[in-house]
């Protein structure tokens, strides 16, 4: 029988990545509107859970969950066993993450790397009929614990555990390192931090031009069009 871990919750899946330091996702958690809102969220793997061995298994290929066991759920160990790392996020502010996280408890992490669906789900607000996104290569059902809340200049933060409790791998793509992706993902951040007060816009603004010229010298159409969008949603 699988063991509980130390906060009580039995882990029924793994993680479908390796994870180390803060990852970003994109989460999906269903509304009041029974839609489910599409956003941003950084998970982070904290320093004495990252090197924890993963479990031996047959590679999965998207058809089934896999578990902490290894193998489709149900099934028997074919590996060692192994509790999944402590992953933690944070929302920040009432948003509609934190607004469904507290009515429903869960939701579903998605690890994607297209870049026009993470602008949307970190600037826009965005609801989908369904939980998962076409883009994502992978993505793990999670519920999710509230373990501490606090506030940092002026702004109300709710951090989560997150336990998986379903997870499938759905492409096994070769990764690849494109610094236009990259400076997106960082524009994305970088954007949302416009009009905080704990932060002044004019070296943002610096920092987006410096960022725009990345993506301009190094991405490919579909970064540029992901910019584009974000530029967008700044006027909105």
């Amino acid at each position: 029988m699988e063991e509980e871990d130390a906060s009580g919750y039995r882990p029924a899946a793994r993680w479908p990545a390796d994870l180390r330091g803060v990852t970003e996702t994109v989460v999906t958690t269903l509304g009041p509107n029974d839609r489910w809102n599409v956003a941003a969220l950084g998970i982070e793997v904290h320093p004495e859970d990252a090197d924890k061995p993963r479990p031996t298994d047959a590679a999965s290929d998207g058809s089934e969950p896999r578990n902490d066991l290894g193998g489709d759920s149900g099934g028997e160990a074919s590996g060692q066993s192994t509790a999944p790392p402590r992953v933690t996020a944070r929302t920040w502010g009432r948003t509609r993450t934190r607004r469904n996280f507290e009515a429903s408890g869960e939701g579903y992490v998605q690890f994607t790397t297209d870049p026009v669906d993470f602008v949307e789900a970190a600037l826009s607000v965005r609801e989908a009929d369904g939980p998962i996104l076409e883009s994502a290569a992978a993505w793990a059902r999670v519920t999710v614990e509230r373990i501490g809340a606090g506030r940092e200049d002026g702004t109300e933060w709710v951090e989560w555990r997150l336990h998986p409790i379903e997870s499938v791998v759905r492409h096994d793509d070769v990764p690849t390192i494109n610094r236009g992706f990259n400076a997106l993902v960082e524009a994305t951040v970088v954007a949302s931090r416009l009009d905080v007060a704990a932060y002044e816009d004019q070296p943002l603004e610096d920092r987006l031009e410096y960022l725009r010229g990345v993506v301009a010298r190094c991405g490919g159409p579909r970064e540029q069009t992901a910019l584009d969008r974000l530029e967008s949603l700044r006027g909105q």
